[in-house]
């Protein structure tokens, strides 16, 4: 690879890691291109970016989008996203279904996270559920209201027949 283009491939995982919450870092030395082509599509669904980087370059990127504290070695390949559950469960969920795809470690928050705090993070409920969950919190007590109201208004009817 030239000089020019390593600077290029630095410069660009730079910008990207320093715009991003969550870094895995994973092994995927034995799986095919269709599967990982497979991780590509499912990580493509949920804005997540996933690629294979010298780790000379992703050190180096890592280093200047002020990430460090995990050591990078043999061959790695990177999920990055804006959502440290989606990120997390991809690989996780990747991991599960091939026995060659190991989670090594990461960053979460900028923070270097171990592979048992990735998996943690992979079994907490998405954005979308939580949202949900929450909506249907706040929906409780108007619901539980109406019903009441309701209840009455029926219990009016039946005096007044």
């Amino acid at each position: 690879m030239l000089k020019s283009k390593k600077a290029e491939v630095i410069e660009q995982l730079t910008t990207s890691f320093a715009n991003t919450t969550a870094v895995v870092i994973c092994d995927y030395k034995g799986l095919t291109v269709s599967e990982l082509e497979e991780l590509r599509k499912s990580a493509r669904a949920k804005d997540t970016s996933v690629q294979v980087v010298k780790n000379t370059l992703a050190t180096i990127a890592l280093n200047n989008a002020e990430m460090s504290g995990v050591e990078i070695k043999d061959t790695n390949i990177f999920i990055w996203s804006d959502d440290v559950i989606n990120a997390a469960k991809i690989a996780a969920d990747f991991a599960k279904d091939h026995d060659k795809f190991v989670i090594k470690a990461g960053y979460l928050d900028k923070e270097p996270a171990d592979v048992a705090k990735i998996e943690a993070f992979a079994k907490l409920p998405g954005r979308d559920e939580l949202l949900g969950m929450l909506a249907a919190t706040w929906m409780a007590p108007v619901t539980n209201l109406a019903v009441g109201i309701d209840a009455l208004r029926k219990k009016k009817e039946e005096e007044e027949a």
